[in-house]
């Protein structure tokens, strides 16, 4: 190992991390570099989430549930961490091997203009056909990277990344002043659309992968659409800045239908048309929330929380 190999830090935000969150850390455990330290946010679990961390050597900060932010609560971590690198990970994405933590810190060693390079994430065993779809559409099996001009041609995918597997150059992320505090969700791309425009770079590695994927119901895809809509409007530097999310949208329901169309899987085309028909109207009306009856808009998202907070 080089004398000037970065310390890393890896950051894990958890709630009732459960059977997934003990796969993490024994493949973390079973890494080919080592982890200066491992640092876990807890949201105030009420399984043995805390306990297990504490198994595998992690330093534990407790906070309550209502205090969570997808950005503070990352920027918090990050400040106290040592490392020089901040590898970032949800409580139930898997790594699939012992290389996922080199293979994923190697661009940033190899060019000084990457700040973030972010992983694969391949679908879990039980994952329904829309949750491979999309986990294959957003993570193809082609590395690449991609720079702020990158927009002209991909539009919003420019500065698509997630803090599900995701590692920074800590001196990069300190320019950038973190991770934006108070969204609804989103954090990682806000700060990656930041990167780029200083001319930043972000690598997606194909190779450093981890298992993680959901599936939802359509009412789910709804509120999750609908948060993005909202996101979208809050930060409307976003899609002022590298283009709309339409565009990408209508792209991803050619792929999924094309999907269905090679696995002649006809009988799901009527769940097809009503799932993505749902996806659209939620990001519709998360994009003009401010105009829909306030009561009812948390009823529409997958973060509740959020609003009660957003009206103190």
């Amino acid at each position: 190992m080089p004398i000037n190999f970065p310390r890393i830090s890896v950051i894990i935000p958890t709630l009732n991390g459960g059977k997934a969150f003990r796969e993490l850390l024994t493949k973390l455990s079973q890494q080919d570099v080592s982890i200066d330290e491992l640092i876990i946010v807890d949201s105030s679990s009420v399984d043995e989430t805390c306990s297990l961390a504490k198994e595998f050597g992690a330093k534990i900060i407790s906070i309550p549930r209502c205090e969570f932010d997808h950005g503070a609560t990352r920027s918090m971590a990050a400040k106290l961490a040592k490392g020089d690198v901040l590898l970032f990970l949800t409580q139930d994405a898997v790594p699939v091997r012992s290389d996922l933590i080199s293979t994923l810190i190697k661009p940033l060693l190899q060019d000084t203009s990457i700040a973030l390079s972010y992983g694969r994430q391949l679908p879990n065993p039980d994952a329904s056909l829309s949750a491979i779809a999309l986990r294959s559409f957003n993570y193809p099996d082609k590395s690449v990277i991609r720079c702020f001009s990158d927009k002209k041609t991909l539009g919003l995918k420019t500065a698509f990344v997630s803090n599900s597997c995701a590692v920074y150059r800590r001196s990069a992320l300190e320019e950038v002043g973190y991770f934006p505090d108070k969204l609804i969700f989103g954090e990682d791309t806000c700060t990656a659309g930041k990167l780029l425009m200083r001319n930043q770079k972000i690598a997606y590695v194909a190779e450093a992968a981890v298992f993680h994927s959901h599936n939802y119901s359509p009412t789910e895809d709804f509120r999750r659409s609908f948060d993005i809509g909202v996101l979208h409007r809050v930060e409307r530097w976003l899609p002022d800045t590298y283009g709309r999310a339409e565009g990408e949208g209508l792209k991803y329901v050619k792929y999924e239908l094309a999907l269905i169309r090679s696995q002649k899987k006809f009988y799901l085309l009527p769940l097809f048309f009503y799932r993505n028909a749902m996806k659209f109207i939620g990001y519709k009306l998360g994009n003009k929330y401010a105009i829909l009856p306030q009561w009812l808009v948390p009823h529409l998202s997958m973060n509740r929380n959020w609003w009660r907070k957003a009206t103190e």
